[in-house]
């Protein structure tokens, strides 16, 4: 029989990941924190962030570093925030959002994803009209009407715009400027996230045909390494996503 791989090989996989997760969290906090100031509490954008990392288990000496690169106090390239529309197999929009230091690095890299997979990068605007931009606080509900019916109440009674139930989530969805308040005024009712933020939410999804699922699939992956994306939206209909 063959043997799996060993205790220190996973553990040096996961670090390997636990790494890349935290480069990643550790550009939006820098971001975030040079788009307004470095107080959290001052700085909704960086307060997420913030709030992003402790979910991930990121040590506060390393969240307080970024915030401190962030504010100039510190050296290092400055990071910029880019935004990169394109289209995936089938058709597939795609809104690929990065931090980076080196916009020609990233926008090679996201090229090159995108050229393998049989998609192609499109100018500003050229998919952006199938999204919109809103605030999600996620619930797992498991299908259940009761868990469903009270992150409903919940929502409306914290002035959320819409709550969608599908695979299993409860999903409040709100305008961006009001998201802060309203995940506070769920949280306050007892309510714990999967997950939350703000970000692009598809306007209508397409179906995806069988031939090019798993293209699309390995695309998402592609890009999601990437060091510089930091984030990927899609309109996309995926397998699991069809038969929950």
């Amino acid at each position: 029989m063959g043997r799996g791989p060993s205790i220190e090989g996973r553990k040096n996989a996961e670090d390997a990941k636990r790494a890349k997760v935290f480069t990643k969290l550790i550009r939006e906090i820098t971001v975030a924190t040079r788009a307004g100031v470095a107080d959290p509490s001052g700085n909704p954008r960086l307060r997420a962030a913030v709030d992003k990392a402790l979910s991930a288990n990121m040590p506060k000496d390393t969240i307080e570093r970024a915030i401190k690169r962030g504010s100039g106090a510190d050296g290092g390239a400055a990071m910029e925030e880019l935004r990169y529309e394109g289209y995936g197999p089938a058709g597939v929009a795609l809104i690929i959002e990065c931090f980076t230091d080196n916009p020609t690095r990233t926008v090679a890299d996201v090229r090159h994803a995108l050229t393998r997979h049989g998609g192609n990068l499109g100018t500003s605007g050229s998919v952006a009209f199938q999204f919109t931009r809103c605030g999600e606080i996620v619930f797992a509900t498991g299908g259940d009407e009761a868990a469903e019916e009270k992150v409903l109440e919940a929502a409306l009674e914290a002035g959320a715009d819409d709550v969608v139930n599908e695979h299993g989530e409860s999903t409040v969805i709100c305008a961006p400027e009001n998201f802060e308040a309203v995940q506070q005024a769920l949280a306050a009712a007892g309510l714990e996230s999967d997950h939350a933020g703000v970000g692009m939410r598809p306007n209508n999804r397409v179906a995806v045909p069988a031939d090019a699922q798993e293209t699309m699939q390995d695309l998402l992956e592609r890009l999601n390494a990437l060091d510089d994306v930091s984030e990927v939206y899609h309109n996309a209909i995926l397998p699991a996503e069809a038969t929950d």
